[in-house]
């Protein structure tokens, strides 16, 4: 069961595809130049293009998707303590964002990328191009989110309400059963296109340094999380640290913060600094708003794949703005496999610019390594636990049950 699930899990399918166009690419580029190898390369550009035409249509659809509906979830239960829980899982996501810009602006430039490469061969132009225009701008589509969300919770619109939630499982299931079946395809045919022109074998090395040095973060970010909390909470945070192994490995395991909910709890709840009400309380909502480890790596791979592409690093200015909309989108994103760096694809094209290459490698190294970025947010959002827990004590917030359904 489990091979079963490994071999038909993403992370496999993407490596498949990955390997697969990187060996038709070589092929093709090693080939002799005919009228066969020009047929072949005609159909994977254009077939690439209508599958990013595809992908880029339904970028709005799932920003509408998952941000309105969160905020109208959170909004109903709004209250002192979920604000504060909101707060600082922002400034928590915020932090790790700016951290590895921080980090990005520092290693990358360092970093064997050879941003032009002699003797690269030309793909041919696309067949046909069947354009598929957006409903709306990615900016328009955030705006519109949030808007309709709070509306809707200040009015207390249980009709909208509703809508959103049935159109929050209609975009989910357009991403389970239309998006994430095509991406290992499209990134295969893109990871063809680079191959045979010629510049995939240079970049490898980079991507491999580029893991190891998100993995670095992640517990450097969690090391900062939980001496922040011990501090504030006067408690001992090696006491909740070392009951989360667990948490971790099931993380890793499921690359979904839903999935390991149960876990998680568990976890918390063997913590003696933490206050169960705040751990039902905050355990299960953490899960789904708090994606730090996430935000870390995705920041620090559109900064990586923007000097592999583009030759440059995106401007200060830019990042800045990339990471404030980041921590944003990753309250909204969903905790399942891959649910940031899907949400959050309107702003990697529309404030970073890149095409479709570049979205292709975002989408792939991220989901390689996504396990270890859930990992980091389930771990830290026991950090956060222990930050509401001394909120509650400073506040005199009485200590009360609170029933979850998981």
């Amino acid at each position: 069961m489990k091979k079963n699930s490994f071999f038909s899990s993403l992370p496999f399918k993407l490596l498949v595809g990955v390997v697969l166009g990187i060996v038709i690419g070589l092929l093709l580029n090693g080939a002799a130049e005919s009228a066969f190898v020009s047929a072949v390369l005609n159909v994977i550009v254009t077939l690439k293009y209508i599958l990013g035409q595809v992908i880029t249509f339904c970028v709005p659809l799932i920003i509408i998707g998952f941000i309105a509906p969160s905020i109208t979830k959170l909004g109903s239960s709004a209250s002192r303590m979920l604000g504060v829980a909101i707060t600082i899982a922002y400034v928590s996501s915020l932090g790790a964002a700016l951290f590895s810009m921080a980090a990005g602006y520092g290693l990358i430039p360092h970093l064997s990328i050879a941003t032009e490469v002699e003797g690269l061969k030309e793909l041919p132009a696309v067949v046909f191009e069947l354009s598929i225009p957006q409903i709306m701008p990615v900016m328009s589509a955030l705006v519109f989110s949030v808007m309709v969300g709070l509306a809707a919770t200040w009015n207390q619109s249980k009709l909208i309400i509703g809508v959103l939630d049935e159109f929050q499982k209609i975009v989910l299931s357009l991403v389970s059963k239309v998006i994430i079946p095509i991406l290992p395809v499209f990134i295969g045919f893109t990871f063809c296109g680079l191959a045979y022109e010629g510049s995939i074998t240079k970049q490898l090395p980079v991507f491999l340094q580029v893991i190891v040095i998100v993995l670095i973060g992640h517990f450097i970010w969690m090391t900062l999380l939980y001496a922040i909390a011990g501090v504030y909470s006067g408690e001992n945070p090696l006491e909740i640290v070392k009951n989360y192994g667990p948490a971790y490995l099931t993380a890793v395991g499921t690359m979904s913060s839903a999935a390991t909910l149960a876990v998680a709890l568990q976890c918390a709840d063997k913590s003696k600094p933490l206050r169960k009400d705040m751990v039902q309380f905050g355990i299960p909502l953490f899960a789904n708003i708090h994606l730090c480890g996430s935000v870390l790596t995705e920041v620090f791979f559109c900064m990586t794949i923007s000097k592999i592409l583009y030759g440059h690093i995106p401007s200060l200015g830019t990042m800045i703005l990339f990471c404030v909309l980041l921590g944003i989108f990753a309250i909204g994103a969903p905790g399942v496999p891959g649910g940031t760096v899907m949400a959050s694809l309107g702003i990697i094209t529309g404030v970073l610019m890149f095409d479709d290459a570049g979205t292709a490698l975002m989408l792939t190294i991220f989901a390689l390594q996504d396990s270890f970025g859930t990992a980091c947010n389930v771990t830290g959002d026991g950090a956060l636990t222990l930050i509401l827990t001394g909120y509650a004590k400073k506040h005199k917030i009485e200590e009360q049950h609170i029933s979850v359904d998981l």
